[in-house]
C-alpha cells in the first residue's frame, strides 16, 4: 500500500493488491478496518472514503501520526468481500436462487432484520438492455435474471452521483462494456451493469450503463442519517419484484 499526502489534513491510501487478491477486496478490507478503528477511538478522521482502488482519509489532525499508525495495521483481506465465483459457478448457483422471505421486507423490499442483515432490493427486471447483456454473457435473458438474483453483492464505494452504489460480486469475466453513446436521461431507480459492477441510479441523469431493471427504493435522502441508503460495505441482494 502506498500512502500519499493530500493537502494539509488528508491521506490517500493507494491499494495495490497481489495478483491473487481482487483490488476491491483490499479496498474493502482497509475501509472496514479503518471504520472499526475510528469507532474504537484509535483513528481520528472526519471522512473515510473508499473508491475503486484507493481510500481517502480526510480531516486528520496529524497526518504524520496517522501515517505511522497505518504502517502498523494489517487488515484481514480473506473475508473482505463475498466470494467471486467463476461464471460457470455462478450459473450453477443461479439454478438454486436463495428464497426471499417477503414477510421480512419493508415496503421497499429492504430487509433490515438482524445485526448482519443484507439489503434485499426488489427489482422489476424489464430493462431495455437485457437482451444485450444476455448476448454478451452467452446466455438467455432468464439466465441473466437468475445470475443477478443469486449474486450476493457488496457496495464497494459510492460515486458518479450522490448515493450511486458500485456493487461488486459478479465474476470478473462477466464485465460489460458501457454504451457507445450514453443515454441523455436514465430514470431514477434504474438498475444497471457496466464493467465489473452493478449499480442503481439514485436520480435521473445521463448514463451509459446497460439497463436491466428498476426499483422504487430511495437511495439518497438529504434528511436521512446517513443520506445514502446503500453505504460502502453494505451487502445487497436483488430479488424480482
Amino acid at each position: 500500500m502506498r500512502i500519499r499526502p493530500v493537502g494539509a489534513h488528508a491521506l490517500l491510501l493507494d491499494c495495490t493488491a497481489p495478483a491473487d487478491v481482487p483490488e476491491a477486496a483490499l479496498v474493502e478490507a482497509w475501509r472496514a478496518e479503518l471504520w472499526r478503528r475510528r469507532e474504537r477511538g484509535e483513528l481520528l478522521a472526519v471522512e473515510i472514503v473508499p473508491a475503486a482502488s484507493t481510500v481517502l482519509l480526510d480531516g486528520l489532525p496529524d497526518p504524520a501520526v496517522t501515517t505511522k499508525q497505518l504502517t502498523q495495521w494489517a487488515p484481514e483481506v480473506a473475508n473482505a468481500t463475498p466470494a467471486r465465483p467463476s461464471a460457470a459457478a455462478a450459473d450453477r448457483a443461479a439454478d438454486r436462487p436463495a428464497a426471499v422471505d417477503e414477510r421480512a421486507l419493508d415496503d421497499h423490499g429492504v430487509d433490515d432484520h438482524g445485526d448482519n442483515a443484507e439489503v434485499v432490493v426488489l427489482v422489476e427486471f424489464d430493462g431495455p438492455d437485457l437482451p444485450a447483456v444476455a448476448e454478451h454473457w452467452g446466455v438467455t435473458v432468464p439466465a441473466v435474471l437468475r445470475r443477478l438474483t443469486s449474486t450476493r453483492f457488496r457496495v464497494a464505494f459510492c460515486g458518479f452521483a450522490p448515493g450511486f452504489p458500485y456493487l461488486t460480486g459478479l465474476p470478473a469475466e462477466l464485465a460489460l462494456p458501457r454504451l457507445a453513446t450514453p443515454r441523455p436521461r436514465v430514470p431514477a431507480g434504474s438498475v444497471a451493469l457496466a464493467g465489473p459492477y452493478a449499480g442503481i441510479y439514485p436520480s435521473a441523469s445521463p448514463g451509459g450503463w446497460l439497463l436491466v431493471g428498476r426499483t422504487e427504493l430511495v437511495l439518497f435522502d438529504v434528511s436521512a442519517d446517513p443520506p445514502a441508503r446503500l453505504a460502502p460495505g453494505t451487502l445487497v441482494r436483488m430479488a424480482a419484484a
